[in-house]
């Protein structure tokens, strides 16, 4: 493992399981001290005390997405006590994000706006000035495939994560002047705690989701946390404003 992230401060929402504690864990290996913010203080708190184990270093910050003063705390605690910010990956998202237009009612649609895209507008809004003031960095948000295609029975997730594509390539054309990158995953099937256990609730739906998989198969956490260390290391300097696929071919047939 290299040390591409040595000696940066990076953030992760979301980073309690799936890919935003492979993310943690990733980028703590690659030299980085990671703040992870998320609800679950009991998991957030077990992934930076794995993290510690490992040799890294990680500190879990209690942090609810969608209450904006607790994501300005998140970024605050990076700055105040490991003296900036230099990235961050803004995974927190999902929850009950499915549903046609005819089957949601309005609080449905502003629960789902608010955890997929108003907490990525709220992080934004801190982390950019914190990784300006700290010389420049790089921000990845994570979008989905749903970010870049219709899906016919997931009408406000769809329409959040489209936003999340369409917020990363605005903030980046405005962030480029001051040296900081914003880039988005487009991220597909991932085998993560909610992939397997709908396969296990719903196994004939999985297999056709998986049947429309160019390679087969999901993405393992691992090779998402891989791409998103890339992103945010020196290795990437020219990609910015880019909602880039991560999916196995999925939406190369679209």
């Amino acid at each position: 493992m290299s040390n591409r992230l040595q000696s940066k401060v990076v953030v992760v929402t979301g980073g309690t399981s799936g890919m935003g504690a492979a993310f943690a864990k990733r980028a703590a290996s690659e030299g980085a001290t990671v703040l992870i913010g998320a609800r679950d203080r009991a998991r957030g708190e077990a992934t930076a005390a794995e993290i510690a184990r490992e040799g890294g270093k990680a500190l879990f910050v209690p942090t609810d997405v969608t209450v904006e003063e607790e994501v300005a705390h998140l970024v605050d605690v990076a700055v105040t006590e490991f003296g900036g910010l230099h990235g961050a990956f803004n995974n927190a998202g999902g929850g009950d994000s499915q549903g046609a237009l005819r089957d949601i009612d309005t609080s449905f649609w502003n629960r789902v706006i608010a955890l997929n895209l108003t907490s990525v507008f709220h992080s934004l809004t801190y982390e950019i000035p914190a990784i300006v003031a700290s010389g420049g960095g790089s921000v990845v948000n994570n979008a989905s495939v749903v970010g870049v295609v219709g899906d016919p029975a997931a009408a406000a997730y769809a329409a959040a994560k489209h936003g999340v594509v369409g917020l990363t390539r605005s903030t980046a054309l405005e962030a480029a002047k001051d040296g900081v990158r914003v880039n988005a995953l487009v991220t597909g099937l991932v085998n993560t705690p909610l992939w397997q256990g709908f396969t296990k609730s719903n196994p004939a739906a999985a297999s056709a989701l998986l049947d429309r998989q160019p390679t087969g198969r999901a993405a393992d956490e691992s090779e998402i946390a891989a791409f998103a260390t890339f992103l945010l290391s020196d290795e990437s300097p020219f990609i910015t404003g880019a909602a880039l696929a991560i999916d196995g071919g999925l939406t190369a047939g679209y």
